[in-house]
């Protein structure tokens, strides 16, 4: 099994579903992958085509089988689910890296826009240290 490090580049969506009515929506990204969770920046305003350009770093085993992007709208009282998008991981653990491309985000099975990210993944480099005074060694990440 190969550990890791994935590092997403969120860069930006279009084509999403205003859910705001009286000015634009306030969207933001929730990435997940297995048990992590991290969230993007709000881009305040920039309705439904935002743009963010930042970087996220998790810690995978390539047994990992995707990265689930949930698109939020930012509101004062409960933000708005806006749509969903799944990447599968199996194509970056063989390539190393995927250039920016675009995946369909959906909602209720529905189209309602895309997003685009860039994948790198990075294994880790195996450490070894002494198993006992004799010196022998054995693997551990």
């Amino acid at each position: 099994m190969v550990h890791g490090k994935l590092e997403v580049l969120l860069v930006s969506a279009k084509g999403l579903e205003d859910t705001d009515f009286l000015n634009n929506m306030d969207p933001y990204v929730i990435l997940t992958c297995r048990t992590q969770e991290q969230k993007s920046s709000v881009a305040n305003g920039e309705g439904s085509e935002p743009e963010w350009n930042e970087t996220f770093i998790f810690t995978v085993s390539d047994d990992t089988p995707q990265l689930n992007l949930k698109i939020m709208d930012s509101d004062v009282t409960n933000d708005d689910f806006v749509g969903e998008a799944s990447i599968p991981l199996e194509a970056v653990f063989q390539e190393g890296s995927l250039p920016p491309t675009v995946h369909p985000v959906v909602k209720e099975e529905k189209y309602c826009g895309e997003i685009k990210l860039a994948l790198t993944f990075t294994p880790a480099v195996e450490t070894r240290r002494p198993d006992n005074e004799e010196g022998t060694y054995s693997s551990w990440n």
